[in-house]
This record gives structure tokens, sequence and C-alpha cells, in this order.
């Protein structure tokens, strides 16, 4: 098999190492950028790729068949936008952009040039995901996820995560999308009505630590979303737990892994599942390449990612008076 010629813009990003193998493995990179080219020299040579601080050097490049978009998140709609310019298929980070009208003129362009764009919402399809499925359609679904400290990207070379231009938003804006994501997928509606809550009490930084969603579908299907910065650093990670309430009984995952799911007849069975999101990127890696030609077939789309996105930005106009995000 052919590999294709692919350019990673942004490489510093936290989740590139976790793509690593996978890309070395289906693609072909050709150049790898990042403002700061020190920060991604050891990537460029496990992939045997240069290292350039401007993307648009890459994006020039000639016979390029894909690309992988990282980087701050307000950087991130100029450089999709350069691509759709060259008709070049790209992945994504959420949440593209730091406002809903930038990531809709992301997703009209795409569409108005046919370029095939993919978004790694990878909790979708995961073990969590499956195991919630059995519960069937959710009627009312509860997650909560709560990651490390803020100060883990100062740790990890990615500070512009906690500055709100640069990054748009705190801990909503970066893991809220995959579990509205699963919610809306699961239901198959949109949010019609969000609820929300922010707070920055405990770290004190610029961006929110804590976040609260209460989403209403048209339907009436809700879901409560809690995400945050509020779990100490330490190798257990995170924090999650996960309820969803179906035609089909009732479906929960612990933090443990533990996963118990009683049918409506009130039997009960329990199993050990991963609940690690880190090892859903090669998988997802491995998708892209094997539905490039496809368009993308069956992974995420730009317009499920404004779905997404809507009722995020919204909670963020909702709390700071509607001008930050309109």
């Amino acid at each position: 098999m052919t590999h294709v010629r692919t350019i990673i813009l942004g490489a510093s990003h936290w989740h590139v190492p976790l793509y690593a193998r996978g890309i070395v493995e289906e693609h072909e990179v050709i150049g790898v950028s990042d403002d700061d080219v020190s920060l991604v020299q050891e990537l460029a040579e496990g992939w045997g790729a240069p290292v350039e601080d401007d993307w648009q050097k890459l994006v020039d490049l000639p016979d390029v068949g894909l690309a992988y978009v990282f980087g701050p998140h307000g950087g991130m709609p100029e450089k999709c936008l350069a691509l759709i310019e060259r008709g070049i298929p790209f992945v994504v980070e959420k949440p593209l952009g730091t406002s809903l009208a930038e990531l809709s003129a992301v997703r009209q362009a795409a569409e108005a040039a046919g370029v095939p764009a993919t978004v790694p919402l990878v909790q979708r399809g995961g073990p969590t995901d499956q195991w919630l499925a059995k519960a069937g359609r959710p009627t009312y679904q509860r997650t909560s996820f709560i990651a490390g400290p803020p100060s883990r990207y100062l740790d990890n070379a990615n500070p512009w995560m906690l500055d709100p231009v640069e990054a748009g938003g705190g801990c909503l804006a970066n893991l809220g999308p995959h579990f509205v994501d699963l919610f809306l997928q699961g239901c198959g509606e949109s949010a019609a009505h969000v609820e929300s809550r922010l707070s920055s009490v405990l770290h004190h930084q610029a961006v929110e630590d804590h976040a609260s969603l209460i989403l209403t579908t048209p339907e009436g299907r809700e879901a409560i979303i809690e995400v945050g910065y509020a779990f100490p650093g330490s190798p257990l990670k995170r924090y999650c737990s996960f309820t969803s309430v179906g035609e089909a009984g009732f479906a929960s995952v612990d933090s443990d892994g533990t996963a118990t799911f009683t049918a409506l007849d009130g039997t009960t069975e329990v199993e050990k599942i991963d609940v690690d999101s880190d090892p859903l990127y090669d998988p997802f890696v491995r998708s892209v390449a094997r539905t490039l030609d496809d368009g993308f077939r069956g992974l995420p789309t730009l317009a499920q990612l404004e779905n997404v996105m809507r009722p995020i930005w919204q909670a963020y106009d909702d709390q700071h008076g509607g001008k930050e995000h309109a």
C-alpha cells in the first residue's frame, strides 16, 4: 500500500504523541511544523521528516495528500482554510477555533470545495460508548470526566491552553466535546436547550477548571455533563463515571472500569472495560488512512462537530453575557 504524503501542523500539541505510531505506520510524513521547532524535533526525527516553524511552507509543498491540524485553537481556522484552498483533506482537533462562527465558516468552505475533513472525537465507538449503548437510545445520560490540573499544560509545553484568547475556553471547550458528541450520536438528535455553570474557583486561572451542562433535546432527552481540571496530578490521570438510561435498561461505567448493565427484567451483567481515552487515538489514525479515499466515510464530520460545539459555545455566551462567542 502506498502511504499518502502527509503534513503535521502544530505538532507540539500534547495529543500528537498518541498519534505518532499510527502516523509513522500509515502515512508518509513529509513535513512537521511548530512555532517552536525544538519541541517537535524528536517527533519529526521519528517520522524522518523536516521541521519548519512556518506551517504555510508545508501547505505549499507539492502533492500533499493529507494534513493533521493541531496547535492553538485560535490558529486552527486559518490553517484549515489554507488547506481547503489547496484541496488537501485534513484531520483537525476539536474545537476548531474559538467560536461557532469560525467553525461554521470552515465547515461551509470545506463543503463548498468538496474537501474531506474529520475530527478525532475518539470516544465515539470506544469501550465506554459501546457499553452505554447496551441501555439503548439514551433518555437520560450522565457524564463526569475530571482530568488533571491546568498546570499540566505548562508541563507539557502547551501554555496557550490557559489563555482564553488562544484556547477559546478551558475544560469545557477541551473535554466537553467528546461527551456532548456521545449523547447526540446516541440519541440521534441535536441539543435544543442548554443550561450551564462554569467556575475557576479551584485554580484561579483565566480559563474555567470546572463546568456543568444540562442538555435537553427536542424530544426531552437529557444529558448532564460535568468536566473539569480538578483531579490532582497523579498516575491515575483522571476520575470518570458514566450512566445511561434507555428503553433497554440502565448502563453504568465507573472510574476503575467496572461496567454494569441492568436490563428491564432485572438481570445484571458486570465487566471490566478500559476507560483510558489515550489508546483510542491510534485506531483513529488507522481509520483515517483506511477511509481517506472515501472522504472519511463513517468518521466524525465538521457538521457533527458544529452540532457538538453549538451548545458549548452557547454555554460560554451565557456565562459571559453573550459577547465572547457570538
